[in-house]
């Protein structure tokens, strides 16, 4: 499991990039929340507009601000070696506190289905929110360890899906993070162990992650409605009247 120590290096190389997740369970694709290019006012590689996406003349690609900006699963490629998940759904674990700027964030969770999926729409988990115990990175984890498939879907043992985790950070970026699986039974002895040290929620006060629910509502129009008392209007001429000769006393 990531945990801090492991990638330090690379938070201090990518001071400037926010909102980055790590999946613990099952396998991500790969760490992608390196940077691998820089951010300079006055560096004429840096192309104007690429919004934290570069491309050279080389055929390679920068990224200034992290891979994970990338849809649908934050610039890797497909995994070679997929992690085998239970046919009746299975856990999932994240790390959601790397970089700042998760204190507040929500999450998705989709699934493709296929070797190499084109579509990523169908969800397994609804929209939920999160809540950190900072607005800087921290070392927090959390875990949904039952996600049920996507409605009306039904694999069969040996095929292949991908698992899609974006999340949506508080100023409204949206970070992917993918894991390839492939299906097999439930109890198989190759599905990896679930267990206390990749699959937990966070106590710690310094890494308790909370979990509110994401809501829509439709408001009522409330009825305009204008009413004249007949009385009034016959007594405001009068008003005026009174007010008026009190003025030439």
């Amino acid at each position: 499991m990531f945990r801090f120590a492991q990638l330090v290096s690379l938070a201090a190389c990518a001071s400037l990039a926010a909102a980055h997740t790590v999946i613990v369970y099952p396998g991500w694709r790969g760490n992608n929340i390196h940077t691998n290019g820089t951010v300079s006012q006055t560096d004429a590689s840096i192309k104007p507009g690429s919004l934290g996406i570069n491309y050279e003349g080389n055929g390679t690609y920068g990224f200034p601000y992290g891979m994970q900006w990338m849809y649908p699963c934050g610039g890797m490629p497909m995994s070679t070696n997929r992690t085998k998940w239970p046919i009746s759904g299975g856990a999932v674990s994240l790390q959601p506190g790397w970089f700042p700027g998760h204190s507040v964030a929500q999450f998705y969770i989709n699934m493709g289905y296929g070797n190499e999926p084109l579509n990523y729409s169908h969800v397994a988990v609804p929209v939920f929110s999160i809540t950190g115990p900072s607005n800087v990175q921290y070392n927090g984890t959390f875990c949904l360890p039952q996600i049920p498939l996507p409605a009306n879907y039904t694999p069969k043992v040996g095929d292949n899906a991908t698992i899609q985790v974006i999340e949506l950070a508080q100023h409204g970026a949206s970070l992917y993070n993918c894991a390839d699986i492939t299906f097999a039974e439930d109890g198989d002895p190759e599905i990896p162990n679930v267990n206390k040290t990749n699959c937990f929620n966070s106590t710690q006060p310094d890494e308790h992650i909370g979990f509110q629910m994401v809501y829509t509502t439709t408001p009522g129009a409330a009825p305009l409605s204008i009413q004249f008392n007949p009385y009034v209007s016959l007594l405001a001429p009068l008003v005026l009247v009174v007010a008026t000769w009190v003025t030439w006393l």
